[in-house]
């Protein structure tokens, strides 16, 4: 059960009822919407994320859903499966994810960018060693768009447990 209540979306701006129309009136941009102009600028920023850049998309979704996992964050996990899985991620990755080192199922960029993901996560930094493999696989561009993935789920995970977001059906909101 959510630490505080979530916000009416009757009550909201136009603008933060539009925001959350798009977004399904999802538990946790409701619980987000309590500051309309956060909330407006997450999503621009999520977006991004998700729909921009050059980072694979399936490496992008591995890197999310890890760092869910590592958060502790049931929410953030089950939705990123989910989407993961509409564009591209295996059932068997998915599934793995948990103990990616000892699974077979990620290439050589996927396992590098777990890798990576792990000691951000872990560490706050990737290793000398991490980073190199890391940079010797994606470009500039995509490398940065990665960290950024993380970061941002980071920030998103921590979101979700700190005001205990209630989980809903998933294809209720993604």
């Amino acid at each position: 059960m959510a630490r505080i209540d979530y916000s009416d979306p009757a009550a909201a701006s136009e603008r933060t009822r539009e925001i959350l129309g798009k977004n399904r009136n999802a538990n946790i941009f409701r619980m987000m919407a309590h500051s309309p102009s956060y909330l407006e600028q997450y999503c621009r920023l999520g977006g991004a994320i998700r729909n921009k850049g050059e980072l694979d998309p399936v490496i992008r979704e591995l890197a999310i859903t890890r760092t869910g996992i590592l958060c502790e964050a049931p929410y953030e996990v089950v939705a990123h499966k989910r989407i993961g899985s509409y564009i591209g991620v295996t059932e068997e990755q998915n599934a793995a994810l948990e103990n990616w080192q000892a699974a077979t199922c990620f290439d050589d960029t996927q396992r590098a960018a777990l890798a990576f993901t792990d000691e951000i996560v872990k560490l706050h930094r990737p290793t000398d060693a991490t980073f190199k493999a890391i940079v010797a696989r994606l470009t500039p561009g995509a490398l940065v768009e990665l960290q950024l993935a993380v970061g941002f789920y980071i920030m998103t995970s921590k979101f979700l447990e700190s005001f205990a977001i209630d989980m809903q059906p998933v294809t209720e909101v993604v």
